[in-house]
């Protein structure tokens, strides 16, 4: 099977969606497929649409390039939608709707957690074959080898780390955790090291910071801490969390969008008003969640697999799948044409009535 992944791969740190094509192609690749990024082959058996914003860095190709190659070249190939992005991430106002109208060249689509996947639904999203596959990093990279465990003596080293600036991806609790250091209770007790990048203009007052780094020198540098923190809101899942948990690292995690999905059972939950309470009570419960995080099973190799499954299943129903296509196009055009009838009675009614009751 060939399979078209639309992502523009990049090198080095550049968030989640990335490193979720890097893993899934290489996998693919391991176990015999044939991968690429972009619909020039004639031969495509399935394509995984992942960004369909043509502004998009990450965008190989968009839906509109999809319905191009489907009409032109391949009427059969399979496309499968990974959904992964929400207006509620970033206080937008488009994307969801976007990528509603986007996921009508889908044939299945992928959310990244039920979180996402219901507000899709609540939005409108109609599309019936819906899947929930959980993201995982790679754990040759992200792993508990040589992770360290606190005294309970020394300062307890919390961290976290993000590609993206915004500030919904935690900065208001992460500014109060750097504001906690300055007290008496905390100072002496906790450090705050920030791996990533900033909002414009922020700065930290008491925390350490350090510039993106991805790969093993991101594992080495989370592996040298002891708890990790993500207050990252409306995250539909993430990848942060995930690599801290598989490096060992006990999660203190913000009830927001997709993350418990991820975290609940490895940690502490927390919201914006309770915040201080859950930071004394992983400190204080340290060691039964640095016990319990050995039994974190999620991964890229477990991911990845869910999706190969997907992809062979997609793959063997296409014939099913093109007579499908072919009665929803048929069913558009019936309903479009009803549409311009009514709107053409509509306007015969409006401009002869006076004339038939009097």
């Amino acid at each position: 099977m060939k399979i078209s992944i639309g992502t523009n791969i990049k090198d080095g740190p550049w968030g989640g969606g990335n490193l979720f094509a890097i893993n899934l192609r290489e996998y693919l690749i391991d176990n015999g497929y044939d991968v690429v990024t972009n619909l020039e082959d004639n031969d495509i058996d399935l394509i995984l649409l992942t960004e369909p914003r043509k502004t998009s860095e990450s965008s190989a190709f968009t839906h509109i390039d999809i319905l191009k190659y489907r009409q032109f070249v391949k009427n059969d190939v399979v496309v499968v939608h990974r959904i992964n992005e929400c207006d509620e991430r970033k206080n937008s106002n488009y994307v969801n709707q976007y990528l509603i109208e986007a996921n009508k060249v889908a044939d299945a689509t992928v959310f990244v957690s039920s979180w996402l996947k219901n507000l899709f639904i609540n939005n409108g999203l109609e599309n019936n074959n819906l899947k929930v596959i959980l993201s995982g990093a790679n754990n040759e990279i992200f792993n508990r080898e040589n992770d360290i465990r606190w005294d309970s003596l020394s300062r307890v080293k919390f961290t976290t780390h993000h590609w993206g600036a915004n500030w919904n991806k935690g900065f208001e609790i992460y500014q109060k955790l750097d504001e906690l250091l300055s007290t008496k209770k905390y100072s002496d007790k906790v450090d705050f090291t920030y791996i990533g990048n900033l909002p414009a203009k922020f700065k930290f007052k008491n925390s350490t910071v350090v510039q993106p780094i991805s790969g093993k020198p991101l594992a080495d540098k989370i592996k040298e801490h002891h708890i990790y923190i993500t207050a990252s809101l409306n995250e539909p899942s993430g990848n942060h969390h995930i690599e801290a948990a598989q490096c060992g690292l006990p999660l203190l995690f913000i009830d927001s969008g997709g993350i418990p999905e991820y975290c609940e059972g490895f940690g502490v939950k927390f919201n914006s008003e309770n915040f201080e309470e859950k930071l004394d009570e992983i400190i204080n419960t340290y060691d039964k969640h640095k016990n319990n995080i050995s039994n974190y099973s999620l991964s890229s190799n477990t991911m990845c697999q869910e999706y190969e499954e997907l992809f062979v299943d997609m793959y063997k129903q296409r014939n099913h799948l093109l007579s499908d296509r072919k009665i929803q196009t048929f069913i558009n055009i019936f309903e479009k044409y009803i549409y311009l009838i009514s709107r053409k009675l509509h306007f015969l009614w409006k401009r002869y009535k006076p004339s038939v009751f009097n």
